[in-house]
């Protein structure tokens, strides 16, 4: 396993590489790594990963608390860096960020909080359209922090709102325009991201 020192001299785990002990309905998954067993909060779409018997690595967000220390798996750095950036907003705890990334991918999320798509966050279990409203104007002030490392272009959100403006103006659907932008690689090019998901748009309704 990797671990990452944190202040005060105290080792944090950062990843654990090891064997699927067993996993439960509860989203959780024991991980045997070098004779120890790691209990690990993963996603449902996650643990669906996570054979038994099976070898696995994951990245992990170690939470700290004065009562307790609890591990969240990710398969990838972004739905860890999204959990972190969750967590850290007000108001969303492990729990939620968990429920939130069960609901929808990084990507998806970050294409939801660009487009202020309320009724899709108020989807996740536990938020109501208060905290929906709330989210999506906290998180939005965190994009240009870099919520993905993958696509940090969408910071500012413009090349995307570009393209969804135009396409909107076209007369497609938000819900066909959030389903390819989330098909589509970000870039710099608002004239080139247009011509790619037009061109995915009319392969489709042809």
């Amino acid at each position: 396993n990797e671990n990452c020192r944190f202040g005060g001299g105290k080792k944090m785990i950062g990843s654990l590489n090891g064997v699927v002990l067993e996993r439960t309905t509860e989203s959780t998954v024991l991980l045997e790594v070098s004779g120890l067993g790691y209990l690990v909060h993963v996603t449902p779409r996650t643990l669906g990963e996570l054979e038994p018997t099976s070898k696995a690595f994951l990245y992990v967000h170690h939470h700290v608390r004065e009562d307790a220390q609890t591990l969240y798996g990710f398969l990838d750095r972004d739905e860890r860096k999204c959990f972190e950036v969750l967590i850290a907003t007000h108001g969303v705890g492990p729990t939620m960020a968990m429920a939130i990334l069960a609901t929808h991918s990084p990507r998806a999320l970050v294409d939801i909080v660009a487009g202020s798509d309320l009724a899709a966050l108020t989807l996740v279990s536990g938020v109501g359209k208060k905290t929906a409203e709330r989210l999506l104007i906290e998180l939005k002030n965190r994009l240009h922090l870099n919520i993905l490392e993958s696509v940090t272009n969408l910071g500012g959100s413009s090349t995307v709102g570009d393209v969804r403006d135009a396409l909107a103006g076209l007369g497609y659907s938000a819900e066909e325009i959030r389903d390819v932008l989330r098909e589509m690689s970000v870039t710099n090019d608002s004239e080139l991201m247009l011509r790619e998901a037009l061109n995915l748009l009319g392969a489709r309704r042809a």
